[in-house]
């Protein structure tokens, strides 16, 4: 789930695990730029530490 708004009139994206998360995940296109930039090591360290069952 996500949305987007504004803050101090710069665009921002809140994601969410489910409409009742309290703590949603929200930045600017910055840190989106960031995030798409390194995919990749955020792949990688999400399979590296992800939990065995």
């Amino acid at each position: 789930m996500n949305e987007r708004s504004e803050y101090k009139g710069n665009p921002m994206i809140e994601l969410k695990w489910s409409e009742d998360d309290s703590y949603p995940f929200r930045f600017g296109i910055r840190k989106a730029q960031l995030i798409l930039q390194e995919i990749e090591a955020i792949k990688e360290f999400v399979k590296d530490n992800e939990k065995k069952e």
